[in-house]
């Protein structure tokens, strides 16, 4: 079979997918003739969650195009914030067993975050399509899954780096401290008196203010990490400007 190439441009936040090699200029992509531009870029470790569009003389392409020999195309990123299908509003995520302060810091801020720290790729990829949740993950595998719907990589390793970029990415709504950050239930307000008995005597001497998850029933008050809490609400709804 003979074989094609396409050189593909890539925007500067995709690069450093890619091998070391094809980080500085233009890519030069061999291929059977009969591939997807879609699979093209996977093929170089791009996952298309991270890709915004693929273009040509200013043209959109389809991803499931098949590019002709010496074809040059401009692969961008996605835009910030990311338009999301109709079933993924309002924006849901689910988060893998890596991202757990992250997830109870999404929590924190009302966000619907699902996560689990025992689970696999498979159960985490069936989950987030059935839910119809942006898988976030920082393992490039998972998201190179041909099966997954919606998905973003997480780049830092720093909770407040990786919470700054998906509040940037997606733009969520925020409703801070509505939800369980132990399993993202519901929170009410319960009066002290019904939960005195699960609150330690100093607590209940020094606070009056007790919330409830309706799910898991863990009772929350503003204790020695709330100064830090509110820190990260308060960073989380200051204005965002990109530079």
């Amino acid at each position: 079979m003979q074989r094609a190439t396409v050189d593909l441009r890539f925007a500067p936040e995709l690069r450093f997918f890619l091998p070391p090699r094809h980080r500085h200029g233009t890519v030069r992509a061999d291929h059977d003739g009969t591939a997807s531009l879609g699979h093209v870029v996977q093929s170089l470790g791009v996952p298309l969650t991270e890709v915004g569009g693929l273009y040509t003389g200013g043209d959109r392409l389809p991803l499931a195009h098949r590019p002709r020999p010496g074809q040059r195309v401009e692969v961008a990123a996605a835009a910030r914030p990311q338009a999301l299908p109709p079933r993924f509003h309002p924006p849901r995520f689910l988060l893998d067993v890596h991202l757990g302060t992250l997830a109870r810091r999404m929590r924190l801020l009302g966000i619907d975050t699902a996560y689990d720290n025992d689970r696999d790729d498979p159960s985490l990829l069936a989950q987030a399509n059935a839910e119809h949740r942006v898988l976030l993950t920082r393992d490039r595998g998972l998201l190179l899954r041909r099966a997954l719907r919606a998905g973003a990589h997480v780049r830092s390793h720093r909770p407040d780096e990786q919470l700054d970029d998906v509040l940037e990415r997606f733009a969520p709504p925020l409703a801070p401290w509505t939800r369980c950050v132990h399993c993202n239930g519901p929170l009410a307000p319960v009066a002290k008196e019904e939960v005195a008995e699960r609150i330690p005597a100093g607590t209940r001497a020094t606070y009056d203010t007790f919330a409830r998850c309706q799910v898991c029933r863990s009772v929350f008050w503003p204790g020695a990490h709330h100064d830090e809490l509110t820190r990260i609400v308060a960073r989380a709804a200051a204005p965002r400007t990109r530079p």
